[in-house]
């Protein structure tokens, strides 16, 4: 789903205008950025009934290349993970 497609059904259901709408999906969104943000040094954000969002890292790795099947260094890297709530699990049918 399309972040405009997201504004406009949060539009309808709350009985809001579309400009009302975006500002409020601007503002959650913004939050949780801001959360992660600032939970840099724990490494986990969680938001109650909705999940928990944790940083992963990888290590730096030989790889090869798949076309010369050459070795080659893939540096170390970081990820973004989201363990959904169990309440949210159920609402999915997990």
């Amino acid at each position: 789903m399309s972040k405009a497609a997201f504004v406009e059904r949060v539009a309808k259901k709350g009985k809001l205008s579309s400009a009302e709408a975006k500002r409020m999906v601007d503002l959650v969104f913004g939050e949780i950025e801001g959360g992660l943000k600032s939970a840099k040094k724990e490494g986990r954000y969680t938001i109650g009934t909705l999940g928990t969002f944790s940083v992963t890292k990888r290590a730096a790795r030989m790889g090869r290349n798949p076309r010369t099947g050459e070795p080659i260094k893939i540096k170390a890297s970081k990820g973004l993970k989201f363990k959904p709530a169990a309440a949210l699990r159920k609402a999915a049918g997990c």
